[in-house]
């Protein structure tokens, strides 16, 4: 009964905080701030959600009618995979990265691991073009679209006519994107003060602001930044992350600071997978450090953590697993809307 009050809970979040097409976007989840994507330029449409969510479940958006956005994006792994480290694709391919979990994605100003696309609008192009993902082109996607009856109805449904387009397509999915909100999690009940903390998850909760909050920021547990972490450089991958878009030898090794909602469902972490378990991150961050020029200022002092302690904040951690958005239906495989296509 309690995972249904939670679910409808986070319905409610929802449908109030996008409800509104301007900047009065409603009571937004508590303590969130201002989202970053404007509403004006794609107002959401129920119809349009419906749109994006049959897209980022179809297939047909890969040159082979093989791969979807949900192969690599799971919602029950807080829409990423947690089968492999590295993403895999198109005729068996492999990636160089960890696919990124999709949440809050309304809050956040670019994407991809290294920052390359920088606005949701476009984002799923980059995914449908790379060669080891989908290996596919807009105009082909397209081409496919006009030729099934379930789309030139589901698109005229949502933008009043069946003539499709690539912005349309990019625009219908990025739509569903945003309605992938995580804010019902114990961490959130105890900050509305619907409940509390256990004795170990406050301490857990203190040594987290102390130590990883400046990166990690409250309430999106990400700050949108770039930075590097310490990591050593995988010597087969050669990722140098955020310096592959700007050439910047100041930007070497640094990648986008996740998110940790959810974190307790979304291993392996780190860009490229390396780490299974959290108490390897937590290791990491105490133990295994690498100095270099580009090595984030919040991490040139060592962080100091009994083994207790790394344990503590692993608990605190556990705190922004959001259930009712893991298996909130209306983000499931839309097979009410694939079944009523099979009929025709």
């Amino acid at each position: 009964m309690k995972s249904k009050v939670a679910i409808f809970t986070s319905l409610i979040f929802i449908i109030v905080a996008f409800r509104s097409l301007d900047e009065r976007l409603g009571v937004l989840p508590l303590d969130f701030p201002k989202p970053v994507y404007d509403f004006t330029k794609n107002s959401l449409s129920q119809s349009k959600i419906q749109l994006g969510r049959a897209l980022f479940y179809d297939p047909i958006l890969s040159r082979n009618n093989m791969i979807s956005c949900a192969s690599c994006h799971s919602q029950f792994s807080a829409f990423t995979h947690v089968d492999h480290a590295l993403s895999h694709g198109i005729d068996d391919k492999i990636g160089f990265r960890n696919a990124p979990a999709l949440i809050n994605l309304a809050w956040q100003s670019s994407f991809m691991r290294d920052g390359a696309v920088n606005h949701l609008d476009v984002q799923a192009l980059a995914p449908i073009s790379n060669p080891v993902e989908m290996d596919e082109n807009m105009a082909h996607v397209v081409s496919k679209l006009q030729a099934s009856r379930l789309y030139t109805k589901l698109f005229y449904k949502a933008f009043g006519d069946s003539i499709i387009t690539g912005e349309k397509t990019l625009k219908a999915i990025s739509q569903f994107m945003l309605t992938l909100v995580s804010s019902n999690s114990k961490y959130d009940s105890v900050m509305r003060k619907q409940s509390v903390f256990t004795e170990q998850e406050n301490r857990g909760y203190n040594l987290f602001k102390k130590n990883c909050v400046s990166c990690h920021s409250e309430p999106l547990f990400t700050n949108d930044g770039f930075r590097n972490n310490g990591l050593p450089i995988d010597t087969a991958l050669k990722d140098y992350g955020r310096y592959r878009v700007t050439n910047n030898p100041l930007d070497s090794l640094k990648f986008k600071v996740p998110t940790l909602r959810n974190i307790e469902f979304s291993p392996p972490y780190m860009h490229d997978g390396r780490f299974k378990k959290l108490s390897e991150v937590m290791n990491h961050y105490t133990n295994e450090i690498k100095k270099s020029k580009s090595l984030s200022s919040e991490l040139q002092r060592p962080i100091v953590l009994t083994s207790h302690e790394k344990v503590d904040i692993i608990a605190f951690l556990l705190t922004l697993t959001d259930k009712a958005f893991l298996f909130n239906p209306h983000y499931f495989y839309p097979k009410e809307i694939f079944s009523e296509a099979a009929k025709d």
